[in-house]
């Protein structure tokens, strides 16, 4: 029997609804409190305006109960603040002395609902759960535009080596085809980049890329993260998950460090990806499934099979196009264009220019990490550059540099003071904007927020 796949909404469906009580009387706070634990809400209660504010901010909650006289900050204005931050908790006010006008400001300022004082129980329930459902729809609606957003920035390989852009043009003629391929290189050389190209330039661009690093997940878990698993199967599997292969469906797999994978679990990817089909762990429904699969390894597969460390009728699979990744070293001549690419990215419109010097440094130096150590370097360079100006002596090449040439000493600084210059010089230059910030920091605005108050960052006055 198969069965028919339907979207997922992901596990947030399933956790307890996050819920903050702002509620000065003790007696009415601790009702309320005690019905909404009993009806299955986390709830952490507070007394006052501020400790409100402080915890929407340093915390995720859901769904927020705003009685709007309060001690040290009302309940209108904590909604206000609240709403300035990058996707805050839906906001339901309560009053004892509501009246029309109240209620007005309050949706305005863009609470979910107003309540007056008396309400029953059962209203509150039915309200705090409509507020959690619009916010799962808000959340999703930013993920689908952040996800369509990257889409339109389609990867790309910047290179001068001839090589590498034979390798290119292999994966321009290749993509269309929906055929497996392997991407062989070091780490560091672009192996993601490669994959995100095949599923861009593939015939199902518009479908899900789903990438799974296998080095990454400890081996008891990796069954369940690649086929899924059906409520009960075991203890502790208490509902069904959705595996990465049902979720790339209609898309593109990208399977990192594959020779990773133990003996028993190739056989079983093997067996789903000759049939198109698989069964969940403990499930007896037939799942099908039709996707594209993109390995990438930095081992020596053919090795690996040749001495029974990786299954060869697997290898002949994924194999069916293989791409091989020059090592940074072996293309210098990209060192001054990716170096610069990597000032714009980091620097903006006003990134730091590369000194001679340094540029001489950077061609020498051997690259262990490939682009992705180049990058770092770029980025750290950034912070440190002095009138717009990347000498040498911001370089943390150390000892490493090419045979001849002799290590110009770098500025030491700690990790928490590169840290703190990185935040405070991304947090400039989007204009205080944090949920823009966070977003080029690659970290939660809650976290953006934990480190503004522990570097005392303070936004600008004009």
């Amino acid at each position: 029997m198969t069965e028919t796949l339907t979207p997922s909404r992901g596990s947030d469906t399933t956790r307890p609804i996050r819920v903050l009580i702002a509620e000065d009387e003790a007696n009415l706070g601790m009702i309320l409190e005690h019905f909404m634990t009993a009806r299955g809400f986390a709830v952490t209660m507070v007394r006052n305006g501020r400790a409100a504010l402080d915890l929407l901010i340093a915390e995720a909650f859901d769904v927020a109960l705003l009685d709007i006289v309060m001690p040290e900050l009302d309940g209108l204005e904590v909604l206000r603040l609240v709403r300035e931050q990058p996707m805050p908790p839906e906001i339901i006010v309560i009053t004892g002395n509501g009246t029309i006008e109240t209620a007005i400001t309050a949706l305005k300022l863009g609470a979910y609902d107003f309540l007056s004082k008396p309400y029953r129980m059962a209203e509150i329930d039915a309200l705090v759960r409509r507020a959690w459902e619009k916010r799962i729809l808000t959340r999703d609606n930013a993920l689908l535009h952040s996800r369509l957003k990257r889409a339109a920035a389609s990867p790309r390989f910047l290179t001068h080596y001839a090589p590498l852009g034979a390798v290119l043009s292999l994966i321009e003629r290749v993509a269309p085809s929906g055929s497996p391929v392997l991407v062989m290189g070091d780490s560091g050389t672009g192996k993601d980049l490669i994959a995100r190209m095949l599923h861009e330039h593939g015939g199902h661009p518009d479908g899900p890329f789903v990438d799974l690093n296998c080095a990454a997940i400890a081996d008891g878990l990796l069954e369940t993260e690649l086929f899924g698993v059906e409520k009960g199967a075991f203890p502790g599997a208490d509902q069904r998950k959705v595996g990465i292969i049902e979720l790339a469906g209609g898309g593109t797999l990208y399977l990192d460090n594959i020779g990773d994978l133990d003996l028993k679990l190739q056989g079983k990817l093997l067996r789903a990806l000759e049939t198109g089909s698989f069964y969940r762990v403990g499930g007896t429904q037939k799942v099908q499934v039709n996707v594209r699969v993109v390995s990438s390894t930095t081992q020596d597969l053919s090795r690996m099979a040749a001495s029974g460390a990786f299954r060869e009728d697997l290898l002949h699979r994924i194999n069916t196009i293989r791409v091989a990744l020059p090592p940074l070293r072996e293309r210098l001549v990209d060192v001054p264009l990716l170096a610069q690419h990597f000032l714009t990215q980091f620097g903006g419109v006003q990134a730091p220019t590369l000194s001679t010097d340094a540029l001489s440094t950077l061609e020498r130096y051997r690259w262990p990490g490939n682009v992705r150590e180049l990058r770092n370097v770029i980025e750290r360079a950034v912070l440190l550059a002095i009138d717009g100006h990347v000498s040498a002596h911001d370089l943390p090449l150390g000892a490493d540099v090419g045979a001849g040439a002799r290590a110009t000493p770098s500025v030491t600084l700690t990790l928490l003071e590169l840290e703190r210059r990185h935040i405070a010089d991304v947090l400039e230059r989007s204009g205080w904007h944090q949920g823009r910030a966070a977003d080029m920091l690659g970290i939660s605005p809650k976290t953006l927020y934990r480190k503004i108050r522990e570097f005392g960052f303070h936004r600008p006055t004009s």
